[in-house]
């Protein structure tokens, strides 16, 4: 057996460092990226110790991109990247074009040639796919008008870095650096002979092309085969079809149209959404979209010297503020200017005050063509470290800034004709993504938390007792549908204090927790016990550890779906009884039910005589 295994040690050593740093962060109220970043570290070539392997590192981040990109698209439809359009195409364009002079301004002063300035600032514009969406995920606004917007604004990045990555040796002698066409640019570009003008139609027509495949051949065929495989009842090969198509969609993407991974992955996920069975596929590649993403951040340690936070202090700080202040800066005023809310303004602003994957592969692009010195790669690559640490620090600061802008325009000082009428009672009305949850005016109600195949089901049943309730909901699709019940909705995750307080758990008689992860429910049920300690508190659950847990937590009653189901299999089946000149045969339904967890009757254990008949 080979003992040379460096695929198994790469991950291994990175998974297993992760974990370790990651834990440790989590103690001390750190986010986890930042563990997996110094796990990074410790096992790149810059520290003393094991060295993992470099090249490996990076292809198994980027396996993580295409299945988070792919994790994205399932969630989105056209309609919805359709529908931001109008803000992303020119708002990742005039950011970028904003970051690019900000780069080649910074480039200037350490004496680069424009060239260089060029690279480097393309590689300070674009925001990292993995960080952005992983930030999004977290709080839960990836299917809101934020998270629509902000990913619209990555697929335009996206694209325009593809273009940026096949006109760079293209212009390579132009800009000063060394000409290498014949190595990098696109066969058939070389064999029509075509120019720079060339080279960006025929990129372009290929992009088209791959989305016109999709839309056209894809959408047919892909929820086609997700459903025969289905059909044949195998989990196994349901979850080798999800992942098969994911990455073969994306490879096939890369190779034949020369798009990126993240764009090919991104839409073979959109495709499959329009299947029925677009849930279950999600839910099926989750497990190995977080274990290749933790990879990603583990790679990106890796390439971080921390030598040169000593050796280039000014520089690396000059490149952050690029990235965090000035690129941000520019996607606010942008989305402003399209009159967009500042809450949605702040929190795309925090989204793309990083850098990432398409910045490393930029950076060696350029010092690979003699454009870049490799000190401008050491800056880009610190620049990412850094400001990807950093993010969640940004986005707690937005949430700061919009609370205070909320606080303080939620008081404005009225008019006298208006303060004269009558208030109107409050209510809480379904809320936009980007304002404040209102307060409800419900007070002895039912929460209920999720609306779902199962929390659905139990608000029909709410309704129909006449019993006063709420829901809390953050998904797109059920809020439309809660909306056109007319039910009082309140958008938002529930494990957020400020989205429990607006629901008014101080004064709710019973919370009922209707969602299917019972760490999210554990994390709901503790904070709404730690504000109503008398609440009567109902959850769902899939096993007896979960039961437990969610008991632990101050859970009142937990139902788990599968005991639920075995009662009432054996609530069909009728009761045996001794057979006697006096035993009448009773009706299935007349006969006692005894419920699962009870144990049978003493009598039932008594040995039964030998000689009875």
């Amino acid at each position: 057996m080979p003992h040379d295994t460096p695929l198994i040690a790469t991950i291994v050593a990175g998974l297993g460092l992760a974990f370790i740093f990651g834990l440790i962060a989590n103690r001390l109220k750190l986010p986890t990226l930042v563990g997996y970043l110094l796990a990074g570290i410790l096992i790149g070539p810059h520290t003393p110790g094991y060295v993992a392997d470099q090249k490996l590192g990076t292809e198994l981040a980027e396996m993580g991109v295409i299945l988070l990109m792919f994790g994205v698209g399932l969630h989105f439809s056209l309609k919805d990247l359709l529908s931001v359009r109008a803000i992303a195409v020119p708002g990742a364009v005039v950011q970028m074009a904003t970051a690019t002079l900000l780069g080649m301004g910074l480039a200037w002063l350490l004496g680069w040639p424009i060239g260089a300035g060029i690279v480097f600032g393309l590689a300070l514009s674009v925001a990292s796919t993995v960080v952005l969406l992983r930030a999004l995920q977290e709080r839960r606004i990836i299917e809101t008008e934020r998270g629509r917007i902000a990913v619209g604004w990555l697929i335009v990045e996206d694209i325009a870095m593809v273009l940026a990555l096949v006109l760079l040796p293209a212009l390579a002698g132009v800009l000063g650096g060394a000409p290498q066409t014949s190595a990098a640019s696109d066969p058939f570009v070389q064999w029509l002979g075509l120019g720079v003008g060339g080279v960006i139609l025929v990129t372009l027509l290929k992009v088209l092309g791959f989305v016109a495949v999709m839309l056209g051949l894809g959408r047919k065929v892909i929820p086609w085969l997700l459903s025969y495989v289905a059909h044949t009842g195998s989990r196994e090969l349901f979850r080798l079809a999800v992942l098969a198509i994911a990455l073969g969609v994306a490879f096939g993407a890369a190779k034949l149209f020369g798009v990126s991974f993240a764009l090919g992955a991104f839409f073979a996920g959109m495709i499959m959404s329009e299947s029925e069975l677009s849930h279950r596929a999600a839910e099926e590649s989750l497990p190995l979209r977080d274990a290749f993403s933790v990879l990603f951040f583990v790679s990106v340690g890796m390439l971080f010297n921390p030598w040169t936070l000593l050796t280039a202090t000014w520089p690396i700080l000059a490149t952050l503020f690029i990235i965090i202040i000035g690129k941000s800066l520019a996607a606010f005023l942008i989305v402003v200017a399209f009159r967009y809310p500042a809450g949605t303004a702040l929190t795309i602003s925090a989204s793309l005050a990083q850098i990432g994957e398409f910045s490393f592969i930029l950076a060696e692009l350029g010092v690979g063509l003699k454009l870049l010195p490799p000190e401008g790669r050491d800056l880009i690559l610190a620049g990412a470290i850094l400001s990807i640490m950093l993010n969640p620090a940004v986005f707690a600061g937005v949430g700061w800034l919009k609370r205070r802008f909320d606080l303080t325009a939620a008081h404005p000082p009225e008019p006298a004709a208006r303060r004269e009428a009558p208030a109107a009672p409050p209510t809480a009305a379904p809320v936009e993504d980007d304002e404040t949850p209102q307060s409800t005016g419900l007070t002895g109600h039912t929460i209920l938390v999720g609306y779902g195949r199962v929390g659905s089901l139990v608000g029909e049943g709410l309704r129909a007792k006449g019993v006063p309730y709420l829901v809390i909901e953050d998904a797109t699709r059920p809020q439309a549908r809660l909306r056109n019940e007319g039910v009082e909705t309140i958008t938002g995750n529930a494990v957020q204090e400020d989205i429990l307080a607006s629901a008014n758990i101080a004064g709710a008689q019973r919370l009922i927790v209707a969602i299917p992860s019972a760490f999210e429910a554990g994390q709901i049920v503790e904070t709404a016990k730690a504000a109503n300690p008398g609440l009567i508190v109902i959850a769902r659950a899939h096993s007896d550890a979960e039961v437990e847990h969610l008991k632990g937590l101050g859970a009142g009653v937990v139902i788990m779906g599968e005991r639920e189901i075995a009662r009432g299999i054996i609530g069909e089946i009728p009761t045996p009884t001794r057979p006697g000149p006096a035993t009448v045969a009773a009706h299935p339904h007349d006969l006692p039910f005894v419920p699962l967890d009870e144990p049978p009757a003493a009598a039932d254990h008594k040995p039964r005589d030998a000689t009875a008949s």
